[in-house]
C-alpha cells in the first residue's frame, strides 16, 4: 500500500481514452453510524449506492469529449434520501435542501480535453475541491464509513461546511466553467461559478444551484484558484476561492495550503486555511491539520489526524482528531471503521463494509 497522501475524491478522469467509449463503475458501502450531534436516535445505518457513467469520443483532431454523471441513493444519519432529508433532520448543515435531487442522477459534467489541457462545463470539480491534499486518502475520503462529517478537512471551519461550491454527487450541483492544466510535475486549476451565497443553521454554505432559498442570496460569483508543484516524493498545494455579489462582512473568502509526502516509515501532510469574514460572527477563521498513514501489516492501514482551529465565538472553535482504519479483503471489498471527536466536542463512531465494481 502507498503511505504518500494524495487526493482519492476520484473526480477527475486523467489520461488517453478510446473513440466513442461508454463506461459504468460505483461502489456500495453499509455500515453503522453513531453520531453524537442527531436529534433522534444516536446510532442509525449509514449506506450508498452510487452507479458512475462516464462517456467519451476524440475528434479526428485528437480531441477528447466527454462527460460524466452519476446516479447515488444514500442513507445517513437516520435520513434516507440524500442532502434535503439531512438538512431538514439537521444532520448536515451547511447544505442548501434546494440542492437535493434525491436518488436520482446529478448534474452533468462536460468535458474536453487535448494534451494537458483540460476545460469543464457544468457540474464542475471546482478548484478548491480538487487540490491535492484536501481530502483524507480513505473510501469516503473522511473518517468511517460516510466521512463523519468531514470535520477532518481543514477548509471546513468557521461553522461554513463546503463554503467553496464543491462537486455534488447527490444534486443538480452549481453551473460553472473551469481550466485544468496538468504538467510532468505541476499543474493549475482556475473555476468559475454562480451559486446562491446561504447563512442560518441549515444553509451555512454555498452549497446548491441559483433558486432563491430562503435565508440565501442568489447568483454570488466564485472565483477559485488552485496550483500544485511535486518535487521528489512531497507535493505543495495552494488554493484560493474568491467570493463576490454578497453582504459586505460576510464573503467568507478562503484560502488553503497543503504539504504532503513520504518519510518512508509513514506518509505525513500538513495543512492549513483560512477564512476571511466568517457571515455568522464578520470575523477571521483559521485551521491547521496534521495527518499521517501507516501501514498496519500487508492489508491493514491506518489514518490519525488532529486539527486545531482558530474561530472565537463558534463551537468549532478548538482541537479535534480521529483516527480511521482500513482492512482490505480482496476483490474491490474493505472493512472501513473510524472515531472523530470535532472540534465542536462532537463524537463520531462508525464501521461498516466498502466494496467497488
Amino acid at each position: 500500500m502507498k503511505k504518500v497522501l494524495f487526493l482519492t475524491t476520484a473526480l477527475i478522469a486523467t489520461g488517453s481514452m478510446a473513440a466513442a467509449d461508454v463506461r459504468i463503475s460505483g461502489y456500495g458501502r453499509f455500515g453503522l453510524d453513531y453520531n453524537e450531534a442527531n436529534a433522534g436516535n444516536e446510532t442509525n445505518i449509514t449506506s450508498r449506492l452510487r452507479l458512475q457513467f462516464d462517456m467519451t469520443t476524440e475528434t479526428d483532431g485528437g480531441v477528447t469529449l466527454g462527460a460524466r454523471v452519476r446516479m447515488q441513493a444514500e442513507n445517513r444519519d437516520g435520513a434516507p434520501g440524500g442532502v434535503a432529508a439531512q438538512v431538514a433532520s439537521g444532520s448536515f448543515p451547511g447544505s442548501s435542501a434546494s440542492n437535493a435531487f434525491d436518488n436520482g442522477f446529478n448534474g452533468a459534467r462536460f468535458f474536453a480535453s487535448f494534451g494537458g489541457f483540460q476545460v469543464g462545463v457544468g457540474n464542475i470539480l471546482t478548484a478548491v475541491e480538487a487540490m491535492q491534499g484536501l481530502y483524507l486518502e480513505t473510501k469516503s475520503a473522511g473518517v468511517g464509513i460516510d466521512g463523519s462529517g468531514f470535520s477532518s478537512v481543514v477548509a471546513n471551519l468557521g461553522g461554513t461546511a463546503f463554503s467553496w461550491a464543491p462537486f455534488t454527487s447527490d444534486g443538480q450541483g452549481t453551473n460553472g466553467v473551469e481550466v485544468i492544466y496538468n504538467g510532468a510535475n505541476w499543474g493549475a486549476h482556475l473555476s468559475y461559478v454562480s451559486s446562491d451565497y446561504c447563512v442560518g443553521a441549515a444553509n451555512a454554505a454555498f452549497y446548491g444551484v441559483n433558486g432563491g432559498v430562503a435565508g440565501c442570496v442568489a447568483g454570488a460569483d466564485q472565483t477559485a484558484i488552485a496550483a500544485y508543484y511535486t518535487f521528489g516524493d512531497w507535493t505543495a498545494a495552494i488554493a484560493y476561492n474568491d467570493i463576490g455579489g454578497v453582504p459586505a462582512g460576510t464573503d467568507n473568502d478562503l484560502t488553503v495550503f497543503t504539504l504532503q509526502g513520504d518519510l518512508g516509515f509513514a506518509g505525513v501532510r500538513l495543512a492549513y486555511a483560512e477564512i476571511d469574514n466568517v457571515a455568522t460572527t464578520s470575523g477571521d477563521a483559521s485551521k491547521l491539520g496534521l495527518y499521517g498513514i501507516f501501514d498496519i501489516g500487508a492489508a491493514t492501514n491506518m489514518i490519525v489526524f488532529v486539527t486545531d482551529e482558530d474561530a472565537p465565538g463558534l463551537a468549532s472553535d478548538g482541537t479535534g482528531y480521529g483516527i480511521h482504519v482500513s482492512h482490505d479483503l480482496g476483490g474491490g471489498a474493505s472493512i472501513e471503521a473510524g472515531w472523530v471527536e470535532s472540534s465542536a466536542d462532537n463524537t463520531t463512531v462508525q464501521a461498516g463494509v466498502f466494496f467497488s465494481f
